[in-house]
């Protein structure tokens, strides 16, 4: 026998190879310790003259790769602090924010100023006061303020060749913490003042957007929201799956457009009902919506009745796109209604791609795997069942909120409610009128 050549690899490999492993994870779980979890950062834009000036205030904690000079338990020295707050406005503030006047990125700001501040200050109330505060004297050497506590203000200055162009800004300040907020104020020469809320990291935000700008962004807003949202695309599937010629689908799923759009634009508009309770009520109806249209596609239905239904509850949906677009509406500057109806456009055209999906799919299936009638039996079962569940656990969130009292600002939201209610109603009368004059008949199935 030949002797066993000796290993390659050491008795001792796999032990250090675990221990190298479990060192890394150690130190990753200790860094992704020391992020934030939350962190807020305010800023104030406002273009003057050739200049300019973006004030920025965030957490010194967030910035976990400066070496802040401390004293004593953890204060943060002040009368050596200069330096590496510097450093830190350059490479976490500085580096991380992308400004544009028109198309054109602006070159790196100067710092004009830059200190630490008091986790109480609320001097960023407004531009001026803000001002103020970072030229203004800075706390004293001797004050007890916790590094881990403090905040750093920024003053950036950008050449720009006017005030009056048009800026837009990308603030890519993502890595200050696992969830960021950005509180932006833009101070145009107009004098209105636009406010953005900003979670995470938006992208490029146009401050002052053209209304081709608003419309081309709403209308992909839109398009991603009908497919990212599974209970509207549950409630599609039910429209498609008993009649599933284009033709006859169009004339439905405009009905439901149609009706979303009247409440999504008077809920943009403060038509609606702003008490907490409505948005549970809203998500509770559209559960049903969705287990009722499933038990119909099972008992039977017909087109004429099938679009009238999908407008009754296309005005539940567009309670519930509302509360979706709410937080985006800060984004359409000027131009709310045509951002409102781009949206619609946006939801018109995801959903027109669903049916050319799923109707060939729904063809395919009923051919060739199961019969038309058990398989629309079926498949309606399950989006039942599905929809029962959603309405059971909302249900359960919306009883957590008390009656509402009857006063006056509950009987302006019933007015509001009855306004709609009569608009939509008006529609409704218009459209049938409309199909009728055409001679619109109902149809059992796709086939007859």
């Amino acid at each position: 026998m030949y002797p066993t050549p000796p290993s390659p690899f050491c008795p001792f490999c796999p032990q250090i190879i675990l221990v190298l492993i479990f060192a890394a994870v150690f130190q990753t779980a200790a860094l992704a310790h020391d992020i934030p979890n939350d962190a807020t950062v305010q800023a104030l834009l406002k273009p003057s003259g050739q200049r300019l000036n973006l004030i920025v205030r965030a957490p010194l904690k967030s910035m976990l790769d400066i070496e802040f000079p401390k004293r004593g338990p953890g204060f943060l020295d002040l009368s050596r602090s200069d330096s590496s707050l510097h450093d830190a406005a350059i490479v976490w503030i500085a580096q991380q924010i992308e400004v544009y006047e028109g198309d054109a990125r602006l070159p790196a700001p100067r710092i004009v100023d830059v200190r630490a501040s008091l986790p109480s200050d609320r001097s960023f109330a407004s531009y001026e006061e803000a001002v103020a505060h970072v030229t203004g004297p800075r706390l004293p050497n001797e004050t007890e303020l916790y590094w881990d506590q403090a905040l750093i203000d920024v003053w950036l200055e950008y050449p720009i060749d006017s005030d009056q162009s048009e800026f837009s800004i990308h603030p890519g300040l993502g890595r200050l913490g696992l969830r960021v907020v950005t509180v932006l104020r833009f101070l145009p020469p107009s004098g209105v003042v636009r406010a953005f809320e900003f979670v995470g990291d938006p992208g490029l935000v146009r401050l002052d957007p053209r209304w081709t700008q608003a419309a081309l962004r709403f209308v992909e807003l839109g398009f991603e929201h009908i497919l990212e949202g599974t209970d509207h695309l549950l409630f599609l599937l039910c429209l498609v799956i008993p009649f599933r010629r284009l033709r006859t689908l169009i004339a439905v799923v405009t009905a439901f457009t149609a009706a979303h759009s009247v409440t999504l634009i008077a809920s943009a508009y403060n038509l609606g009902p702003d008490a907490l309770w409505f948005p549970p009520l809203i998500e509770t109806a559209i559960a049903i919506s969705i287990v009722y249209m499933a038990l119909e596609n099972i008992v039977g239905s017909n087109v004429q009745r099938r679009w009238m239904i999908s407008f009754g509850f296309g005005l539940v949906h567009g309670f519930g796109f509302s509360f979706a677009l709410r937080q985006s509406l800060q984004f359409a500057g000027s131009h709310l209604l045509t951002s409102l109806l781009s949206f619609n456009v946006g939801v018109e055209l995801g959903q027109l791609l669903v049916l050319v999906i799923l109707i060939p799919a729904l063809n395919l299936l009923f051919k060739y795997v199961v019969a038309e009638r058990l398989g629309t039996i079926i498949l309606s079962t399950i989006v039942a069942h599905t929809g029962w569940h959603w309405m059971l656990d909302r249900g359960n969130q919306l009883r957590q909120f008390p009656w509402p009292a009857m006063d006056a600002a509950m009987a302006a939201s019933l007015l509001r409610l009855l306004m709609l209610f009569v608009i939509a109603s008006g529609l409704v009368w218009t459209v049938a009128a409309i199909a009728r004059h055409r001679g619109v008949r109902p149809k059992s199935s796709p086939e007859h």
